[in-house]
């Protein structure tokens, strides 16, 4: 499926992927000395009452710093799941306990590379996971989704070259106006996109990329390469051993393709029995992201010490989750767009994308469900327009 092959960029440079034999890996982690919640005094706000006791959280890859804002919910001493890729804990908003526990499942390699949308629809217990715009319309149909909260404005998903081959070039154009071929993970929707506005040419797409670098490097450079701006920048400049050089990009988003990637979403048959619950816990989420971006060392320092016992065969460094954090609001792939409130949706953003991508996916075979509208796919009910980055 699209999605899940475009997470597979991030093994990019440091490892292949060994997933399938996941069960066999790390062996669980116990936190014996964790506070059990009722030993809690629940503070400002109290999830207890409208929420289910324990919130089940569904990513879309290993834990990374992208995910920062879900393990900023965490409170101290969290029981680590190695064996099942998850933790879960007491659920705090702003250091105080809410009255509910939250469990953060992993994706990726966790599912079996299966979508978080799928992974949704079998397992009724993961009330919000991660899925994109574009996946939520070419689901629809049978799975649908709706989007209550987008924690990045951006996709951090690229095109990268070597910009001592095309010293010139400032965007993914012109380097294939300099007969670049582009690689990328096969059936990926964003590229019928940019094939269809000219930006690649039939003849240089190619659907090879197989998540490592090997490729790249033999080639020198010559063809561009699908990536993440919040990872294989740095990857490939600091880690990965024969290239140790930067690499230049620009972001799919920044081409005309601007979707909303990981946005977190409920089953859309289960949006108006969680409304009460929702209504509380989004802004619980936005101001999740708000700390997280402010003080990002404890939720990262989990992250790390979470892919060390999750053990999936996949790297993650410190110094990846520091490029990542600082590139997130560099680039503006986590801002508040173009108002004060984090997390929100742009209604003629989404308007405009579901104009653009809905012949996509009637070309690829998997058109939207019939009388699909763009409000269809998410709702900013439950967004507290108070609560955004400063």
């Amino acid at each position: 499926m699209r999605s899940t092959r475009t997470r597979l960029i991030l093994v990019a440079g440091v490892v292949a992927t060994t997933a399938l034999t996941l069960s066999a890996c790390s062996s669980s982690a116990s936190s014996d000395d964790s506070t059990p919640s009722s030993d809690l005094t629940i503070g400002a706000t109290d999830l207890s009452g409208v929420c289910p006791a324990n919130i089940v959280l569904q990513t879309d890859w290993n834990p990374e710093a992208e995910h920062g804002h879900l393990y900023e919910l965490l409170g101290p001493d969290p029981v680590i799941d190695a064996a099942n890729k998850k933790v879960s804990g007491p659920l705090f908003s702003a250091g105080e306990y809410t009255g509910v526990d939250v469990e953060i499942r992993s994706g990726g390699p966790a599912i079996g590379f299966q979508t978080v949308t799928s992974t949704m629809y079998q397992d009724p217990d993961i009330m919000l996971g991660y899925v994109s715009t574009d996946e939520q319309i070419q689901n629809s149909a049978d799975f649908p989704t709706t989007a209550v909260f987008a924690p990045l404005d951006k996709s951090p998903l690229m095109i990268m070259w070597d910009p001592e081959t095309y010293p010139d070039a400032e965007t993914i154009e012109d380097v294939t106006k300099k007969g670049a071929i582009v690689r990328y993970f096969a059936d990926s929707a964003y590229m019928e996109y940019l094939k269809s506005a000219g930006i690649v040419p039939e003849a240089q797409a190619d659907g090879s990329y197989d998540g490592t670098p090997a490729n790249f490097v033999a080639d020198q450079g010559k063809a561009a390469q699908q990536g993440f701006a919040t990872a294989e920048p740095y990857i490939y400049e600091n880690e990965v051993s024969e290239w140790m050089k930067p690499v230049k990009f620009q972001l799919i988003n920044d081409t005309g393709y601007d979707y909303y990637q990981s946005v977190m979403a409920i089953r859309t048959g289960d949006l108006e029995t969680n409304a009460d619950c929702l209504k509380a816990l989004v802004p619980v989420l936005q101001q999740a992201e708000v700390d997280y971006f402010a003080d990002p060392a404890t939720a990262n320092s989990l992250i790390l010490d979470l892919v060390d016992q999750f053990d999936t065969g996949w790297v993650y460094s410190q110094g990846v989750a520091d490029y990542s954090f600082k590139t997130m609001t560099d680039l503006g792939i986590v801002s508040n767009g173009d108002n004060d409130t984090i997390g929100d949706f742009d209604d003629a953003r989404l308007a405009d994308f579901f104009t653009q991508a809905t012949p996509i996916f009637e070309k690829l075979g998997t058109p939207p469900a019939e009388g699909l509208e763009a409000t269809d796919l998410y709702t900013n009910d439950y967004i507290d327009t108070s609560i955004g980055l400063k």
